[in-house]
């Protein structure tokens, strides 16, 4: 193919490209009104195993939500539905990220509990979960972070849908010359990850908002972020907004004189996901840390960790850390409007894993099991709640 054919080739992808993202954007404006779940009657929970650990993860949380929903699951007004075909060998067989009769089975629940899903590395197969973010509009991810001993207390929203993610398994290639993805950012995409932080800052008493950007290099994309998001700050007087960019945030974050000054980040998707681990890490591993991901209509919760086929190879899977996996839970409990359930499993889990400890998890065979954390988050349920 001569260079010219390449060219108008791009040429011709890009166009379908922006007539696809502005069609998105058009959309976003008339977004549909949330479900109040208080008054839902009945709600189903949709629960993926995933690749890897997932599975023996998702076994302990179904054990949790099992005590947790008792109740519930009793009278019929809570359903867990397992929703199969996620695996890597069916989707690769399939060649679809997400194989149609799995998001079909997905969007009949009102929530998803999903554990980790392997994405291949390279070709043009995109990540399952930029796939069901899109596909069920899930355009806020919010991982909370504590550091008690510290008085660190973080909640981050990271746009969801967008930024690089939204086309990177699109990008144009002219072969032996150059590769090119691409970034996006939406005005109605940006105003309601904003208007959702601010929205939690006012409603949790939070005074402060620190917006994270790169935009003195990504001047159209983050710059566009930026202004968006500082004029959506007007409309929240009360709370304080500032902006970092994304390299110097990452060193703050790191630095114990300053850090228990944040309270609620605010970033595009690529930052927010590479920050979130920083953060998690801090707090004592991306095993520790839980994951939501919420829109209008759907909503998943997940581990923010992957699915570590490093631990599978070597055979230690069963020592795997189900915390992350229980935070998820925890966010997905009060997502459905079950503060208290969400609370006691909170309370558990501080118990479990920072004043007591008696049973602890190493990821290795010189720690305990997953199954052997869960028996312990059980009994300190079951005892908290005699």
């Amino acid at each position: 193919m001569s260079m010219e054919a390449y060219v108008n080739e791009a040429v011709s992808k890009f166009r379908k490209l922006l007539e696809e993202q502005i069609e998105r954007s058009e959309k976003m404006r008339t977004a549909p009104e949330k479900k109040d779940f208080s008054k839902t009657q009945k709600i189903v929970v949709g629960t993926i195993d995933g690749d890897g650990i997932g599975p023996i993860l998702m076994a302990q949380a179904n054990r949790v939500l099992k005590v947790l929903l008792r109740d519930e699951l009793a009278s019929g007004r809570v359903e867990i539905r397992e929703i199969s075909g996620l695996t890597i060998e069916n989707r690769i067989a399939l060649g679809k990220s997400v194989p149609d009769d799995t998001m079909n089975a997905i969007k009949e629940c009102d929530v998803l509990l999903k554990g980790p899903t392997t994405t291949p590395k390279g070709g043009s197969m995109e990540s399952a979960n930029v796939t069901l973010r899109r596909e069920l509009d899930l355009y806020a991810n919010v991982r909370p972070v504590t550091i008690p001993e510290e008085n660190c207390d973080w909640t981050f929203f990271r746009e969801n849908t967008e930024g690089e993610y939204v086309l990177g398994s699109r990008g144009i290639e002219i072969p032996d010359i150059l590769t090119m993805d691409f970034k996006v950012t939406t005005e109605p995409g940006t105003k309601r990850i904003a208007r959702t932080a601010y929205e939690f800052a006012r409603n949790n008493g939070k005074k402060r908002v620190s917006i994270v950007t790169k935009a003195n290099i990504m001047k159209k994309t983050d710059g566009s972020f930026s202004a968006i998001c500082h004029e959506i700050a007007k409309e929240y007087p009360e709370i304080e907004t500032d902006e970092w960019y994304i390299d110097i945030m990452t060193a703050n974050l790191v630095n114990p004189r300053i850090r228990n000054q944040f309270e609620v980040f605010l970033l595009p998707n690529l930052y927010g996901d590479i920050i979130t681990d920083e953060a998690a890490q801090l707090q004592g591993g991306v095993g520790t840390a839980g994951s939501a991901n919420t829109g209008d209509r759907y909503a998943m919760f997940e581990a923010i960790h992957g699915s570590a086929p490093r631990m599978v190879e070597e055979g230690i899977q069963d020592y795997a850390n189900p915390s992350s996996l229980f935070r998820a839970i925890e966010l997905m409990l009060r997502h459905i409007a079950m503060p208290e359930k969400a609370d006691a499993l909170s309370n558990a889990l501080t118990v479990c894993s920072e004043t007591e400890r008696r049973v602890i998890v190493t990821g290795n065979k010189d720690g305990a099991t997953a199954g052997e954390f869960t028996d312990y988050v059980i009994e300190t349920l079951i005892k908290a709640n005699a």
